[in-house]
């Protein structure tokens, strides 16, 4: 995967270049070659040296509960060093001459997660966790299968309720706790 990273790395930076060497060829051509040189030195500070290549990238964070958010935004490459040093930490997953896609794993659950979402019971008895209070139709993410005659009425009535997710410390309580309920039957 690294290898892979650094030959699309290669690659883009040899894209880039070749871009930059061919503007700066015909503006060299233009004014030098051709004559057109102008001695005004307010209309010689106007003319750009080297034009800057914009993309689109695409970034890409995949989180421990399984979501995935996009984000993308118009990137406008003056310096490759900077370019790659600024995304240094991401991992470059896809890339063509007009968009270029990072991923990042982040060691933390959703923000959809933090703002809404509940550990409940499926009828099955299945751990899951729900967008929202729990209701058959928006599970999230599903873990395993609970042996309820195991549970306490107590916890079953939380999950029945749903019990809201916190934060990453909270969430790995809550699957530490119910992990101990496990169905053997699997």
């Amino acid at each position: 995967m690294k290898k892979l990273y650094h030959i699309q790395r290669s690659m883009f930076t040899l894209f880039v270049s070749v871009f930059f060497v061919v503007t700066g060829s015909l503006i060299w051509n233009t004014t030098v070659i051709e004559g057109k040189l102008n001695t005004n030195s307010e209309e010689q500070e106007a003319m750009p040296a080297v034009n800057p290549h914009t993309i689109d990238v695409i970034l890409e964070r995949v989180y421990l509960d399984g979501e995935m958010s996009q984000e993308r935004i118009k990137e406008t490459i003056w310096s490759i060093e900077d370019f790659w040093a600024f995304y240094d930490d991401w991992v470059l997953i896809d890339q063509n001459e007009n968009e270029m896609i990072f991923r990042k794993e982040i060691n933390d659950i959703s923000p959809l997660l933090k703002m809404n979402g509940y550990f409940g019971i499926t009828e099955d008895g299945t751990l899951s966790i729900y967008e929202g209070e729990p209701n058959k139709d928006k599970i999230i993410q599903s873990f395993f299968q609970l042996d309820t005659t195991k549970l306490k009425s107590k916890q079953r009535m939380e999950l029945v309720r749903g019990i809201p997710v916190q934060d990453l410390k909270h969430y790995e309580e809550v699957l530490q706790v119910f992990a101990e309920y496990k169905s053997k039957q699997m």
